[in-house]
């Protein structure tokens, strides 16, 4: 029975890790338009920055000095998101239109760097366990609920125009599947902080699924426009 345990949570965390390189692959287009036109254009590095910022935080709560024994395949899927969201970033920096544009990012990153070195320091300093997991867990739920809910303003505009464009059907789709996979394994394991976020991300993907399994008829037969800017 303990066995079957083990292998179930095992399963629901490599489901969550696969379905999350699909979201992490989900830019690739964008910066193929980068590279090729050898220009940043109207895109915006923020999401990139924010994105990382949070794989940081949550691989940190993954790593057994922070959770009691220690979170491996949640530490798996933000250590690999880290490394897509620094590539992503070191393009955006190498492609910028402008020094100023350039600066900025940069400017963000180091204060993001601060942030979680301030963040981690301050656990390990501060905080003995289970405090230390309780703190980190909190800052790293904050963190995914704040990243799932950034969708909204796109579910906003999908209803206003009617319109599918700007919300990829196969990316609505890895986020609901990859908050099954967590919300599931945060529930095999009893861990709050990983599925209380994940269970929002579920709420939240079925969400954009039905918005876009409704207005996509509409949008088709009203004749698709141009590719969307951002992915």
């Amino acid at each position: 029975m303990n066995s079957l345990y083990d292998i179930s949570c095992f399963a629901a965390g490599v489901a969550g890790n696969i379905f999350a390189l699909a979201l992490f692959f989900s830019p690739v287009p964008t910066f193929k338009r980068v590279v090729k036109a050898k220009s940043t254009e109207r895109f915006d590095g923020l999401p990139y920055l924010l994105s990382l910022l949070n794989c940081c935080i949550c691989l940190w709560y993954g790593l057994p000095w922070v959770s009691d024994g220690g979170r491996t395949l949640v530490a798996t899927v933000n250590g690999t998101g880290a490394l897509f969201q620094l590539a992503y970033i070191s393009l955006f920096v190498f492609y910028a239109d402008s020094r100023t544009t350039r600066l900025r990012i940069l400017g963000l990153l180091m204060l993001e760097v601060l942030v979680f070195a301030l963040t981690a320091h301050a656990s390990i300093a501060f905080f003995d366990q289970p405090a230390r997991q309780l703190f980190v867990g909190c800052v790293s739920m904050a963190s995914l609920i704040s990243m799932f809910a950034s969708p909204l303003a796109v579910m906003g505009l999908v209803i206003r125009t009617e319109c599918v464009e700007f919300m990829p059907f196969y990316l609505s789709l890895s986020t609901f599947l990859m908050s099954a996979s967590f919300a599931m394994y945060g529930l095999l394991l009893r861990d709050f902080f990983i599925y209380l976020p994940n269970v929002i991300g579920v709420i939240l993907g079925a969400m954009q699924l039905l918005l876009y399994a409704y207005y996509s008829r509409k949008w088709k037969a009203g004749g698709e426009s141009s590719a969307p800017l951002l992915a």
